[in-house]
């Protein structure tokens, strides 16, 4: 059974830092393309950064120069390393995999809540 399960999420102030992870099974993490989204209340869903089985690493333009991702496929764990955090960043973070072969799936965490706030 294929299971994303995120944590790391909380209640920030403006400025600060959090460290989110994502913890996978069910499949073959390494060989998997992983990312990070977020929704905030009445909007869509987005994509914040991206890493593929390689290691590249792609982001949206507003987290640029804040937010990193990284995986460590030994231990089967996205992270997304979020610093100078902002109110606009409130929203719940999701985990997403692709599996990119037949048969294509994609598969998404529960999400773990993030807000800033003072």
């Amino acid at each position: 059974q294929v299971q994303l399960v995120e944590s790391g999420g909380g209640l920030v102030q403006p400025g600060g830092s959090l460290r989110l992870s994502c913890v996978a099974s069910g499949f073959t993490f390494s060989m998997h393309p992983m990312s990070w989204y977020r929704q905030a209340p009445g909007k869509e869903r987005e994509l914040v950064a991206g890493i593929s089985t390689g290691g590249s690493t792609d982001y949206a333009d507003s987290v640029k120069g804040r937010f990193t991702i990284s995986r460590d496929n030994a231990k089967n764990t996205v992270y997304l390393q979020m610093n100078s955090l902002k109110p606009e960043d409130t929203a719940v973070y999701y985990c997403k995999a692709v599996r990119q072969w037949v048969p294509y799936a994609t598969y998404w965490g529960r999400g773990t809540q993030v807000t800033v706030s003072s």
